[in-house]
């Protein structure tokens, strides 16, 4: 039997217009191995447009791991009054560099922030490069980092996680006052209790260390995201809640939720094993009110969202706050 799926499940957004994307935008990175090009997409009307940088995964699909993916996340913000800033990361598959002779590669881990980085130093030039979007503004003061698994241990290190390789002598901090907040989903965790596989393919995660992520942020988590390959701990995905300072972090784990999280990376995607919309609807609608709340301290969006997501007949999750 066919059935309608909900757009935000049952927590109250605002109404949703028609979305513009454009790309390929290229942006300027001095260096780097294969051009910075990002997707832009923005709602139809509006200005001043918050701004959402989106850090892709690694996942073994050969596009949704790029500027390509994530379309049931980014549609959704873009409709509901963010511009949302794609970039393909290094790691991309479509690249071809996971397994070039390049510092960092296959993750690319530190050039994902360094991409984010050069994303707001020409912040302008992106809105530029876009037709009508000059005129339009994107906002500048107001921009959050959402970073799906290792696109989460990239947004964990522009709030201020940090990789303490000892063999590893560049500068720890990649940290960027100029995001006010992020979403963490899926992310690494901490490297005490790595798995083998993990230590020999991705030895970098070893070093991961939270005690300098200060920036505020919304860690998510599934109770049934669990890879043995990484960590055989189910808190694994959570160490970025658990294991950072400050009261401006927020955990919301999902009951039922997998590593795709019902499909996050991709409509109908092959990877995904948790397959449910209506836990996607449910999350981009959290991560919307959260980010809104976040950017404007005055918009009660998160407030509502929390009463909503407590008052449901099935809650679909849970939070803890500090």
């Amino acid at each position: 039997m066919s059935k309608s799926f909900t757009d935000a499940g049952n927590v109250p957004v605002n109404e949703a217009q028609p979305v513009i994307t454009y790309h390929p935008v290229t942006v300027d990175a001095p260096g780097r191995p294969s051009p910075l090009q990002v997707k832009v997409s923005v709602p139809a009307t509006g200005t001043d447009l918050p701004v959402i940088l989106l850090s892709h995964g690694h996942g073994a699909s050969n596009f949704l791991a790029s500027m390509k993916g994530y379309a049931p996340l980014v549609e959704f913000w873009a409709a509901h009054g963010f511009a949302v800033i794609q970039p393909t990361h290094l790691d991309a598959n479509e690249l071809g560099l996971r397994d070039a002779d390049l510092p960092d590669a296959p993750l690319f881990w530190r050039d994902r922030a360094t991409d984010m980085h050069h994303i707001l130093d020409h912040l302008g030039d992106i809105q530029d490069q876009v037709p009508g979007l000059a005129a339009r503004r994107l906002d500048a003061e107001r921009v959050a980092v959402v970073g799906h698994s290792l696109g989460g241990m990239t947004a964990a290190s522009l709030l201020g996680m940090q990789v303490l390789d000892p063999a590893d002598q560049r500068a720890k901090d990649l940290s960027d006052p100029r995001i006010k907040a992020g979403v963490v989903i899926g992310a690494p965790g901490s490297g005490h209790d790595l798995a083998d596989w993990a230590r020999e393919n991705y030895p970098v995660l070893q070093y991961l260390d939270f005690s300098t992520m200060t920036g505020a942020a919304l860690v998510i988590a599934g109770d049934e995201d669990l890879n043995p390959y990484f960590s055989e701990r189910l808190s694994y995905r959570s160490d970025a809640f658990a294991l950072s300072p400050g009261s401006n972090k927020t955990l919301l784990t999902f009951f039922g939720a997998e590593h795709i999280y019902g499909g996050v990376s991709g409509y109908d995607a092959k990877e995904t094993s948790d397959e449910n919309p209506d836990r996607v609807a449910t999350l981009r609608a959290l991560v919307w009110a959260y980010l809104r709340s976040r950017l404007f301290a005055d918009d009660p969006a998160w407030r509502n969202a929390i009463d909503a997501l407590a008052n449901a007949e099935q809650p679909v999750a849970k939070v803890d706050a500090r």
